[in-house]
């Protein structure tokens, strides 16, 4: 009976939610770029005016990055279930502008394929994702004058950056955050009438590769053939990451990469999606990766070496005829299973010291480090959470992988000892990290109901 009247209001409730994320959505707490460091700060200040207003215990922490905001809400008695719950604030930069359709920080309701949808930078990823929670335990406080279970929350502003201040804020506040379990909504649905609960994240470590040559950018036709050329240097470099099977060809690499159980190969494939079904829609058909392996193998299971940005010489309009003196690269590692991602790098930076000659240098800038994350596929805490997920969707929910990294999870487990659940509401074509961004208002909507569910089956 309580839950039909949470949900109820929810219900009622949504055009009120969808304003109070509007009012989220217009901060530009973009964390890469130090121009909107007070964006961040005024950003998790709103967040904790927000969850004063249903009862919690809220403060803004600050950290030597961008700050975090730290909330605590009783549960109906001190022997009740505790969870802490995970979101973050901050956001990608909206690089190229000009790419949008609209102002990305001016958010509004649009139509897309037939599906009303949130259009803002942001919107999916994080901060509708977070308020689907967060809605989901201000519609119990208004309806029953309490939360079923204990619940602290912790919001991030720095997730999109690498996390640089996750180890002090576990040092500073771990005890503090300790809980039952851990909840995370950073994460996508099968698709629109298909929920899903993520069981393993790969890790991520990131690198940037800075080569330096001459003390000064060259004419090319008094020096080209005779000077080293970075470019040249590193683009060789980058070339010898894959052998010609496109397997990662540093020393190591593979230390601690399992091969899936043929079991759960068998059920993702049951989930019938083909390769051209999955790249047609970024204008591609072929996959491209390691030879032999499947689609879910490739993006879910599978570890990756990437480049994600070269940089060097001349890039203006028009044309310079220059040897440049230096060339950059900045490079992601999506890891798996017992990949360490320190030993990697180390193996990396050699990979490429022994590629530099000997009259040229090279600086290696630390963008980050964090290992995959393997969770049980039968825990009670799983099994719960796919229960209440089929109540609310039209489809039952199915269990995934997810090739993307979420780094505070692995700091859940190894520091905290919490066992994690990943849920999230997000689509394939939420275009998050991209320009035009969106989130469904279904999503946002059943987003907040099933949390009502979860929270609910929880405290049972």
């Amino acid at each position: 009976m309580m839950l039909s009247r949470v949900l109820a209001r929810l219900d009622v409730g949504l055009d009120h939610s969808i304003e109070r994320l509007f009012e989220l959505l217009k901060y530009k707490s973009v964390s890469t770029d130090p121009e909107f460091r007070e964006n961040c700060r005024e950003t998790a200040d709103w967040l904790v005016k927000d969850l004063k207003t249903i009862g919690f215990d809220a403060s803004r922490r600050d950290t030597i990055g961008h700050p975090v905001v730290i909330a605590h809400h009783d549960g109906p008695n001190a022997d009740a279930l505790h969870v802490l719950f995970y979101g973050h604030y901050d956001v990608q930069p909206v690089d190229p502008l000009a790419l949008w359709e609209d102002d990305p920080f001016n958010p509004k309701i649009k139509e897309r394929n037939g599906h009303k949808v949130i259009s803002a930078r942001g919107a999916s990823d994080d901060k509708g994702q977070m308020m689907t929670f967060i809605e989901a335990v201000r519609a119990y406080k208004q309806e029953t004058g309490q939360l079923p279970v204990r619940v602290t929350i912790l919001l991030e502003g720095e997730e999109e950056s690498g996390s640089s201040s996750l180890y002090s804020l576990f040092e500073m506040y771990g005890n503090e955050l300790k809980a039952d379990y851990a909840l995370v909504c950073d994460t996508s649905m099968w698709h629109r009438d298909t929920p899903s609960i993520s069981v393993s994240l790969r890790g991520l470590l990131g690198e940037e590769v800075i080569i330096n040559a001459a003390n000064r950018d060259l004419h090319s036709g008094y020096y080209g053939g005779a000077a080293a050329n970075p470019i040249h240097i590193l683009a060789r470099i980058l070339a010898d990451l894959h052998d010609q099977n496109g397997r990662v060809t540093i020393l190591g690499f593979y230390e601690g990469v399992e091969e899936i159980p043929e079991q759960i190969l068998t059920a993702w494939k049951a989930l019938n999606l083909e390769a051209r079904q999955f790249l047609k829609p970024i204008g591609l058909s072929l996959l491209a990766g390691e030879k032999g392996r499947d689609l879910f193998e490739l993006v879910w299971t599978r570890p990756t070496a990437e480049v994600n940005g070269i940089s060097g010489g001349y890039e203006g309009d028009g044309f310079k005829t220059v040897i440049a003196a230096k060339a950059s690269a900045k490079v992601s590692f999506r890891l798996v299973h017992k990949q360490n991602p320190l030993k990697i790098r180390k193996a990396f930076r050699t990979f490429v010291r022994s590629r530099i000659p000997a009259d040229c240098t090279v600086e290696f800038l630390d963008h980050g480090a964090s290992p995959a994350i393997q969770l049980s596929f039968d825990s009670p805490l799983i099994t719960c959470a796919k229960t209440a997920l089929s109540e609310e969707w039209p489809n039952p929910a199915v269990l995934v992988a997810m090739g993307g990294s979420i780094p505070v999870v692995s700091k859940f487990r190894s520091l905290l000892g919490m066992e994690c659940l990943l849920v999230g509401f997000a689509l394939d074509d939420d275009c998050i990290h991209s320009p035009n961004e969106k989130y469904d208002v279904n999503s946002f909507h059943k987003g907040q109901r099933s949390w009502a569910r979860i929270l609910a089956a929880l405290s049972t």
